[in-house]
């Protein structure tokens, strides 16, 4: 898959996926716009804003936020990036990075037990729906790196559950409806 050859040798690789009534070039735009401070993740907002997070997810797809590049920021609270490793329009958006809790300001200590990829795919197709695929890959830096990343697997699993359903969901007018905007006049 689209940035399996970034890790080629993990420790932990969880791939999950979703079939989404609609061809890929709807789905995309939901997808290149992830991230905090941008379309957010799809998921439980609300828990992850339990740890800070700030994350408010999307209700509708956002001009600004549809080209990302390779080398920008892939946010995932404030003080936490990755960064984007691959882009494929339509068909895969890949980020990167030792999770490491450096401020937008690049403070912080960049070192972490691990290296990441997360891999969002969407698979040519002729015709029916679309699969969208999420691949994580982790490759243990420290003997320690297991621990961490195995004890939070079962979270991951259900956050990256709601957030293929969420996106289907969007992607499919079954979601959240876009919230009202007022003006004031």
């Amino acid at each position: 898959m689209p940035g399996d050859d970034l890790l080629p040798r993990p420790d932990l690789v969880a791939t999950r996926a979703i079939s989404i009534d609609a061809p890929a070039e709807a789905v995309w735009p939901w997808v290149a716009q992830m991230g905090q401070g941008r379309g957010g993740l799809y998921s439980y907002d609300w828990l992850e804003n339990l740890v800070g997070c700030q994350m408010v997810s999307a209700t509708r797809v956002v001009q600004e936020w549809q080209h990302p590049s390779v080398g920008d920021d892939f946010r995932l609270h404030p003080d936490v990036a990755l960064k984007v490793a691959m882009v494929e329009p339509p068909h895969a958006l890949v980020v990167r990075g030792a999770v490491s809790a450096t401020g937008q300001d690049g403070s912080g200590d960049p070192s972490m037990p691990y290296d990441f990829t997360w891999a969002f795919v969407l698979p040519p197709q002729s015709g029916g729906p679309t699969r969208l695929v999420v691949r994580e890959r982790y490759l243990y830096l420290s003997p320690w790196a297991s621990l961490l990343v195995e004890a939070v697997s079962m979270v991951s699993a259900v956050m990256t559950e709601r957030m293929l359903r969420g996106i289907r969901d969007r992607v499919e007018g079954t979601g959240p409806r876009p919230r009202a905007v007022e003006s004031s006049g």
